[in-house]
């Protein structure tokens, strides 16, 4: 080793810089720890999961940077971690994460659909539009933020109740008639034998 290389190890702002990164390193593995999957992962690569997962945030970051991996690599981190969310969700005994997860998918989707429509020009006036969409995308995800039921609430909730509620208006149903289980297969079944 250089001397200089040691004299800049020995610096105080260095050694400060370096216990602040050991402790975020070790506050990262504590809280990856929950996560059976990624325990399993480091068991059988002898690859530490924070360095995993930090690699891996790494490289998506890198491949957001090459414009023409950017859409798969958003729509990835759109829908990986979230099918697998509400996997588990959907096999949990509680319901306020199934509220997340259903949530999300509904902003997700109606996002996705509309990117569909105006794509080319958002991208024509906005470059790094999908640095932001992922950036996006993650605050609807995480449950610290909860962005999917502000979203849905706050945007989607009002424009879905006010075409419902013109939908049923113009029906022969009312807006009282409340479709269940039991009352679906009695009209499926009315229907058919008809």
């Amino acid at each position: 080793m250089s001397s200089a290389q040691q004299k800049v190890q020995q610096h105080p702002a260095f050694q400060q810089a370096q216990s602040k990164l050991n402790y975020y390193i070790a506050q990262l593995d504590k809280e990856l720890s929950k996560y059976p999957v990624l325990v399993n992962l480091e068991q059988r690569t002898q690859v530490p999961k924070t360095y995993a997962v930090v690699g891996t945030a790494g490289l998506l970051a890198l491949l957001h940077f090459v414009n023409a991996l950017a859409a798969p690599v958003s729509n990835l981190i759109g829908w990986g971690l979230p099918a697998y969310l509400s996997f588990k969700a959907l096999e949990s005994p509680g319901h306020q994460d199934d509220v997340q997860w259903l949530t999300y998918w509904i902003v997700f989707g109606f996002f996705n659909f509309l990117e569909g429509f105006a794509l080319r020009l958002v991208l024509y006036y906005f470059p790094w539009y999908f640095s932001f969409k992922t950036a996006f995308i993650l605050w609807l995800q995480l449950p610290a933020f909860r962005g999917a039921q502000t979203t849905y609430y706050t945007v989607l909730k009002p424009v879905l109740s006010n075409i419902s509620s013109r939908t049923n208006s113009g029906s022969s149903t009312s807006v009282n008639d409340t479709v269940t289980a039991e009352n679906l297969r009695d009209r499926v079944a009315t229907a058919t034998s008809e």
